[in-house]
Parts: C-alpha cells; structure tokens; sequence
C-alpha cells in the first residue's frame, strides 16, 4: 500500500456538492473523478497497488457512503480501486469489492498512520503489520495476501533486485545506491505512473538491505 497525497478535487464535485440534495449517486460526471483519482495514485489501486484505469476501476469510499452520508462526496474519502474479482467468491475477492461496507483503521491517505510506516512485506510477497487491526485490515477485510497478489509483490521485488545486481554483480549496494533506486520507485515515471506493486520493493531496500 502506497501512501496517497491527495490533489486538487475536480471542479464539478465541489459545484455538485453546492447544489441541494447533491449526493454521490445523482453526481453525473464520475469520469472526471476518475480521472483526478488516476493521475494523483499513480494510476495504482489504492490497497493492493495492481494498474488501474479508467475503465476498469471503482470509486472507493474508505468510509463507507451508507453509514458516513456527509462524507459521501468529500473528496478525501474517495480513492481509486481495481476491480478486486468482482463476481467472483467472496473468498477470491480483494480490496474494494472485498471491504464492501466495513471500515478498515490503515488509510492510504496521508495522516497520522502512514502505511507506508505501518505495513511491511515478507520477501514471498506477504504484506503484514505489527499492528493486530491493521493486521486484520490486510488479511480478512482487504484480502490481500491471495496467493496471486502475493506472487505479483514478489514479482515485482525481484525484478527490482535483479536489475540492481546486473548493474552491480557484487550487491555492493552502497547506502546511496539504494536511495536512488527507492526515488525512482517513489516518484511517478514520465507518463505519471508508478511501477505496480512499488511499495514492496521500497520497504525492502529501506528496512532488509
């Protein structure tokens, strides 16, 4: 999970939210949310860091519309969200479709509880925290170390240790070594993306090298 430092809101959610008995379901341009979703994560889900896109995401509300209705077009309760095996089995779902209505403690968002302070990964690609509710958020409420997601964290790790030891065979990876590698990983690339699964490669070359 990838802390999210949320931008400027579209301007036709702040002119809905103006207009009497605007609410999150007559908004009609839910597009353009999207969109400001997309660009400000990296075009990430929010939760599990997998490539989203326009048209193959949800609007998320980290608290949920039906028990928090004033929050339901605050736009720092909306986030961007991959499908999460929507259709699927309710033990086969993951993030969004998986929450459902339930409230979670971990916020991607930035605040008090960072994420990216909060959760760390195994090198098979488990995410986990010390925290037992964060714990819980990630295992049953988010679902997700299923075992694809798990690969693909892994994946991604490796792919990122392997170009380092092609460029230094002799893993003498200098403190500022790692650093560059963690910027880059940190940053949007050209086209405002960042890598899938980034944050598994950023935690292990900050806290297991």
């Amino acid at each position: 999970m990838k802390k999210i430092i949320k931008q400027s809101e579209p301007r036709s959610l702040v002119e809905h939210r103006s207009q009497a008995n605007a609410n999150y379901d007559n908004y009609p341009d839910k597009d353009k949310l999207r969109e400001s979703l997309l660009k400000e994560q990296g075009y990430i889900c929010c939760y599990c860091m997998s490539r989203i896109k326009l048209d193959e995401m949800k609007i998320e509300h980290w608290q949920p519309q039906t028990k928090y209705i004033s929050r339901q077009l605050d736009y720092r309760n909306l986030l961007g969200a991959c499908m999460g095996k929507q259709g699927a089995r309710p033990q086969n779902q993951h993030c969004d479709t998986r929450k459902g209505d339930s409230e979670i403690t971990i916020n991607p968002i930035e605040g008090d509880k960072n994420c990216e302070r909060l959760i760390k990964y195994r090198p098979d690609g488990e995410i986990y925290s010390t925290d037992e509710s964060i714990n819980r958020d990630l295992n049953e409420t988010l679902n997700l170390n299923l075992e694809f997601l798990k690969k693909n964290r892994k994946a991604a790790l490796y792919v990122v240790l392997d170009q380092l030891q092609k460029k230094f065979p002799k893993t003498n990876w200098t403190a500022n070594i790692r650093q560059k590698v963690i910027n880059d990983l940190s940053d949007k690339d050209a086209n405002g993306y960042y890598s899938e699964y980034c944050q598994i490669a950023i935690w292990y070359l900050k806290y297991k090298l």
